[in-house]
């Protein structure tokens, strides 16, 4: 069954065709997210400045697409059970465990709940990235691309990346993957947000508007 775009309720792309690219890379330290920032309703663009980029915990970020009030509700339970997890155990949870967690929120909420995610984080395993869909199918990938920008994105990216990279030059590919996206996919655009998950410096968030 698939779900169906046909109602108007906003939305930032669940199937490939729909618009928007996200993109993750993961590394042995740190891990970078990026996702470009048009909102889609059908062919209109609902919004340019869309937020698809958001912090879990200090440790874990996640990229979003899908039915935007769906999207924002699994972003808030995730934020909530992390900090609860924190709280009773006195330790940060796991990405694995966050991933799970949208696995199985995903799976038994379907087709109810539309969101697609990449989730990315740094735990005492190093840096994890997972990409889960709206049936909630969960995989463990060192890079991965999602939306209809997809074919831009994820070819410049497997063609350059490298377990070496450091972190500039793994937010300079990210960059540069979304934004080829958005020059030759109609449903991507308005610019690159990403985020950066180090050991040191936690979930540091930049705006397309810091992005030169």
């Amino acid at each position: 069954m698939q779900p169906a775009f046909s109602s108007g309720k906003p939305y930032l792309s669940v199937e490939p065709l729909k618009g928007t690219t996200t993109v993750g890379m993961a590394f042995k330290d740190f891990i970078v997210l990026a996702a470009d920032r048009r909102a889609i309703s059908g062919s209109f663009i609902a919004h340019k400045r869309a937020e698809k980029i958001h912090k879990i915990d200090e440790h874990v970020a996640a990229t979003i697409a899908g039915y935007v009030g769906d999207a924002q509700w699994l972003v808030e339970r995730l934020r909530a059970e992390a900090l609860l997890y924190r709280s009773n155990v006195g330790e940060p949870i796991s990405v694995q465990a966050i991933a799970t967690l949208a696995s199985t929120i995903l799976f038994r909420s379907r087709p109810m709940i539309v969101v697609q995610m990449l989730i990315g984080g740094v735990d005492h395993e190093g840096g994890a990235l997972y990409s889960l869909d709206w049936l909630g199918t969960v995989t463990r990938e060192r890079f991965t691309a999602t939306g209809s920008g997809t074919p831009y994105a994820i070819s410049l990216i497997e063609s350059q990346y490298r377990e070496d990279m450091n972190p500039e030059e793994a937010i300079k590919l990210a960059i540069q993957a979304v934004k080829a996206a958005t020059l030759r996919d109609p449903g991507s655009g308005e610019g690159v947000d990403l985020a950066v998950v180090t050991v040191k410096d936690g979930v540091r968030v930049i705006r397309g508007e810091e992005i030169l």
